[in-house]
């Protein structure tokens, strides 16, 4: 029996290539996106690679959009194996300085980078728990390592874009807090940094393929039972929180 995935944010970027490695391995991917009509395209993509993937509309900021994607999900498959919670946005205005940003950036911010996150997870958590090896993994960022913009020395010391670094931070949070309530279960949480990536988020002078973007966060949802619970890590090198 293929074990069953669900990557949000996946109709683009990061989140489709994540959805592309997770089939290529033999896992049934749930391909959500906010916009039904680009995930179906996205994974009528997949489809043509000859890959099992299925589309689902899920809004991680709208409450009733998750209900109605569990209740979907719980219907046809009856559990859920690998949550890879990819959803993001970064919509800082760089012109502006940190105390500047309005309110309505960081509550747009948070709303999906951090309460979408949450409000998916805690959502999906039933059916992980009826996997027989639940995996959740978070996308956040270096970017949200309180250790490294706090030293001169660091390669992000100069790239303050606070909402959005603070939201991956309060992510590497909700992380710990999770994987505290799952030690002693089957189930693992664990935090990923793709790493800065050619998306639309990243720009195209990233010097990241988004190929290789992908690649933290699936291994992480293919971990065995000795695998790491609560981690923080990039390409197998564990980052400072």
């Amino acid at each position: 029996m293929a074990k069953i995935a669900l990557v949000t944010g996946a109709n683009k970027g990061i989140g489709l290539e994540t959805a592309r490695q997770l089939a290529k391995g033999g896992i049934h991917v749930i391909l959500a996106a906010r916009d039904g009509a680009k995930g179906t395209a996205a994974a009528q993509k997949l489809k043509g690679e000859e890959l099992d993937v299925e589309a689902l509309t899920l809004d991680v900021s709208d409450p009733v959009s998750i209900a109605a994607a569990v209740k979907q999900v719980g219907a046809k498959h009856g559990r859920l194996d690998i949550l890879i919670n990819n959803a993001g946005i970064g919509i800082d205005e760089h012109a502006k300085k940190v105390s500047e940003q309005t309110m309505e950036t960081w509550r747009k911010t948070f709303d999906t980078n951090v309460f979408g996150l949450i409000a998916v997870t805690q959502a999906f958590l039933p059916l992980l728990a009826k996997s027989e090896a639940g995996r959740i993994v978070n996308l956040t960022s270096i970017l949200g390592s309180l250790t490294l913009h706090a030293d001169p020395k660091s390669p992000i010391y100069n790239y303050k874009v606070p909402a959005y670094n603070v939201s991956k931070t309060a992510v590497n949070a909700w992380t710990l807090q999770l994987a505290y309530e799952l030690r002693d279960s089957k189930m693992k949480v664990n935090a990923v940094h793709p790493g800065h990536v050619k998306t639309d988020m990243g720009g195209v002078a990233a010097p990241m393929e988004v190929v290789d973007g992908a690649k933290t966060g699936v291994a992480m949802a293919l971990i065995g039972a000795d695998g790491p619970n609560g981690s923080y890590t990039h390409l197998g090198r564990t980052l400072p929180w």
